[in-house]
């Protein structure tokens, strides 16, 4: 199936402290097809690139990641960029080889996204102001907080899901994509703004994410160094 994609198609990104785009990113690393994207990390700040007319024509959501296409269409949202790339390029199946193992991984992963990672990202901007007015749109410091008890209880249940002595969410010896949804989610958790780092609160996420560290692809996954985590953006 790869042979119709030709090589270095566009991907449009942000530096490694934006969620979505860095578990795509760290998707791509460990499918071993990043060298074949050209990516574009867009500058963040409140009048960079991501909110005007270019990208906007790419994608009318003004979000990363973008995929540009061989034939010039785009396709926009992690999960269906990743979905797209797990099937075009052979190799390990990130999101589960059989039937029953995707349907796991699109259940953890969800589970993860939503009532973690997602609660964790409300939180960030209802609580934070930094990325200015055309991003955030809100102050609640109430819903923030609720936001932040959500991550913490869910990932509560992730815990005890690892505490079987399970390397990854499904079992097997290599992640898939609700592991890279999950590695992201702790990642932004240790965000000093969010304050809420999940390896230090859960003994089974902690030793879950020591075993991320030790992998070359989540390393190549946050070289940028802009993670915003001091242990990530240290020396190399």
């Amino acid at each position: 199936m790869s042979t119709d994609i030709p090589a270095r198609l566009r991907l449009f990104t942000s530096p490694s402290a934006f969620p979505n785009p860095q578990r795509l990113r760290l998707f791509m690393h460990e499918k071993g097809i990043a060298d074949r994207y050209e990516e574009h990390v867009y500058d963040m700040s409140p009048v960079g690139e991501q909110r005007q007319w270019r990208h906007l024509k790419m994608n009318p959501w003004g979000e990363t990641p973008t995929l540009e296409l061989a034939d010039g269409s785009y396709l926009a949202e992690t999960d269906a960029i990743a979905r797209y790339l797990d099937q075009a390029h052979p190799g390990r199946r990130i999101m589960g080889d059989t039937p029953m193992e995707q349907g796991l991984d699109t259940m953890w992963n969800n589970r993860i996204w939503v009532h973690i990672l997602y609660r964790i990202v409300t939180a960030f901007h209802v609580l934070h102001q930094g990325l200015g007015p055309k991003l955030e749109l809100t102050s609640n410091p109430a819903w923030g907080e609720h936001c932040r008890k959500e991550a913490l209880a869910h990932a509560g249940l992730v815990n005890q899901h690892l505490s079987d002595g399970r390397d990854w969410m499904l079992g097997g010896d290599a992640p898939t994509f609700s592991d890279m949804t999950l590695a992201t989610a702790i990642a932004f958790s240790k965000f000093p703004v969010n304050a809420t780092p999940l390896d230090e609160r859960f003994e089974h996420l902690d030793a879950y994410w020591r075993r991320w560290q030790l992998r070359p692809g989540f390393r190549a996954a946050y070289a940028d160094r802009s993670s915003g985590v001091p242990e990530l953006d240290g020396p190399a």
